[in-house]
């Protein structure tokens, strides 16, 4: 669905994912949900909420992942 949306936890990410790359990926998605590159001036307010509550879902998702074998992958390298 959205191919500019990288994904965000290891072994892809090399590290936990900041709050910049996150935003980003929300962002990259409420702009395809939407239609809208950047929403019209009477759509910013909810456009900004739902950038704002996908980051934090995606948050507490990397957050909660159990990766298995991504602790011994990056022991081994």
């Amino acid at each position: 669905m959205c191919r500019s949306i990288k994904t965000l936890r290891p072994p892809a990410l090399p590290e936990e994912a900041t709050e910049d790359e996150i935003r980003a990926a929300a962002l990259q998605y409420v702009r395809k949900v939407s239609g809208f590159r950047a929403p019209a001036a009477h759509n910013r307010e909810v456009f900004d909420r739902a950038v704002d509550a996908i980051a934090e879902a995606t948050a507490q998702l990397l957050d909660g992942l159990e990766v298995r074998g991504a602790s011994a992958a990056r022991q081994a390298g």
